[in-house]
């Protein structure tokens, strides 16, 4: 069945952690490297435009963004890690955050890690989705951007991805395909979420 979305809202940016809604509902969080197509990605699954705002200047995400959808689970917009156009010291004070959320957020379900699929391997993605194995972070890889190539292109990238991961893990983690412009990929994601929601009642 499908999972529809009837409604989500913006509630609320909090610094860090501490400053986050008590957590009584699922949580699904989404992250990537800076302009990796995160915004558009979550527009483009709850059907409302303009709900994260988008930009071209990378790093624009600083603050844990907490959208609620149906009344029954959080949306996370998790800043961006990578480049960004911020000195070093708040880099840093940006990666702890999102390494405190990740690792102590009780009622985070599943973290999607968006990975650009039109680029080779970043040693930054590998290194963070390799953190997140360490640490038993549930998650799962969204390729995005999948219509600014050709198929065989971002294929060829995907699989020297897999060839690289599989280099550091046994199996790989489960993949996603999207593309915000065509919708790839949306009815994937929100199965997911349909199905870890219902695995935790």
């Amino acid at each position: 069945m499908e999972f529809i979305i009837k409604d989500a809202k913006f509630i609320m940016s909090s610094p860090g952690l501490k400053d986050c809604p008590p957590p009584t509902l699922p949580e699904f969080a989404f992250i990537g490297r800076s302009n990796v197509g995160k915004s558009s990605l979550i527009n483009m699954l709850t059907g409302i435009k303009n709900l994260a705002k988008t930009s071209t200047t990378p790093g624009k995400t600083r603050l844990i963004n907490h959208f609620l959808v149906n009344d029954s689970w959080f949306l996370i917009d998790l800043p961006g890690y990578g480049y960004a156009k911020v000195s070093k010291e708040k880099r840093s004070e940006f990666q702890q955050t999102i390494l405190n959320y990740i690792s102590k957020r009780d009622s985070l379900y599943c973290l999607y890690v968006l990975i650009d699929s039109r680029l080779d391997p970043q040693p930054v993605d590998i290194k963070f989705i390799t953190w997140l194995g360490q640490n038993n972070v549930p998650f799962m890889i969204v390729f995005t951007k999948t219509d600014k190539l050709a198929q065989r292109d971002w294929q060829k990238n995907v699989a020297e991805f897999k060839k690289v991961l599989l280099e550091l893990w046994d199996e790989l983690p489960p993949m996603i395909f999207s593309s915000a412009v065509k919708k790839l990929g949306r009815d994937e994601i929100l199965d997911s979420i349909q199905k870890a929601i219902k695995n935790k009642d």
